[in-house]
């Protein structure tokens, strides 16, 4: 029996990882997200289902769904990755970016996971929900964005308390940096800040990280998968950082590291 899966924000980066990664484990996967181009290159590659779609929009969360369910006969999975980042303090954040960010980051999982619960509940499946470092710890100038990211967690725990004895479980991943091309787009921007190119920005970033490197999609998308299998069976409610050890540190410590 083929098990049936969407993967928000699936046309690029870690969302583009996982669905290859689920389609490697033999899940049947539709991609959603606003461009049709990447969407087409990930369908190419993997078979899986393109639906282009606006994660904060109520109807198009609802299609996305109606068409999974049409095409695979089931839904086993709903991974939340769709996420946009726009910087700045609480003063230079506009209320418009602050809106665009968590209509994105948050309101478009709650849609998402509104639309997906009905189905998940009669194959009790899992919803994963991707947020971040930033929505367990603050970050500079990242006001809108580390409260969307915190946000999504107390999304994902909610529903796994109020659908577990329903058998869905919801877990979330919070990674750390991680090479993807919107990753690249800030490390270029570090970059041009401390005269340095788009690696030595990710040295620089890493610099306190036990592991001392930034993630790839692919680690992201195997902690995903684990999540969806039956080995995590008991696993609900969960905050898993995949981030080199980067939430466990005390920043203000490593002035003794030698």
């Amino acid at each position: 029996m083929t098990r049936g899966a969407i993967v928000t924000g699936g046309g690029t980066g870690i969302g583009a990882a996982i669905a290859r990664r689920l389609a490697a484990d033999g899940f049947a996967v539709a991609v959603t997200g606003r461009r049709r181009e990447p969407l087409d290159e990930v369908a190419a590659e993997t078979g899986a289902l393109p639906f282009v779609a606006d994660t904060g929009n109520p109807t198009d969360a609802q299609k996305a769904v109606e068409a999974a369910k049409s095409a695979f006969g089931r839904l086993d999975l709903l991974v939340c990755n769709a996420g946009i980042g726009l910087g700045g303090t609480v003063e230079e954040q506009t209320p418009e970016g602050w809106d665009e960010v968590l209509r994105t980051n948050v309101t478009g999982a709650f849609l998402a996971c509104r639309a997906a619960l009905p189905e998940l509940v009669q194959t009790k499946g899992s919803i994963v929900t991707i947020s971040s470092d930033a929505g367990l710890r603050a970050g500079s100038r990242s006001a809108a964005y580390c409260t969307a990211k915190a946000g999504l967690i107390m999304l994902t725990q909610c529903i796994a308390l109020d659908y577990g004895p329903q058998g869905v479980r919801a877990n979330c991943i919070c990674p750390g940096w991680v090479r993807t091309p919107m990753a690249d787009g800030e490390m270029d921007e570090l970059g041009e800040l401390r005269g340095a190119d788009r690696e030595a920005a990710y040295e620089l970033v890493s610099s306190r990280v036990p592991l001392r490197r930034p993630g790839s999609p692919e680690e992201i998308a195997a902690a995903v998968a684990w999540l969806a299998s039956d080995g995590a069976g008991f696993t609900t409610g969960a905050v898993i950082a995949i981030d080199g050890g980067n939430s466990v540190v005390d920043s203000s410590s490593m002035e003794f590291a030698v």
